[in-house]
């Protein structure tokens, strides 16, 4: 059976990393996360979060079928629902590193 193909651009926020082998970040200053919101068709917002490691470039979020951050009322909970995800990645990332 054929595996389905992503049909989402690649990201490629560092193309002079592009060739670097997989490293593991070693501490949270090797990550940057980007956390902000948007509003949501209801009328509502929703966090939007992209999380980088910045030692070889990869992307670690949004990844393909990633949940949505949200609805919240607020433009503030949104962007915090994002970080807390952000922070919770990295935490992860840290632990057990996908390379």
């Amino acid at each position: 059976m054929k595996e389905p193909v992503s049909r989402r651009a690649k990201l490629v926020l560092f193309p002079w990393k592009k060739d670097l082998a997989a490293k593991p970040g070693l501490t949270e200053d090797d990550y940057a996360i980007y956390a902000s919101y948007r509003p949501h068709v209801s009328g509502a917002f929703v966090g939007t979060l992209k999380v980088v490691r910045l030692t070889d470039g990869r992307l670690l979020y949004p990844f393909d079928g990633a949940d949505e951050i949200g609805p919240f009322t607020q433009k503030n909970d949104a962007r915090n629902a994002a970080q807390a995800r952000g922070r919770e990645i990295v935490e992860a990332d840290l632990k057990m590193p996908e390379l």
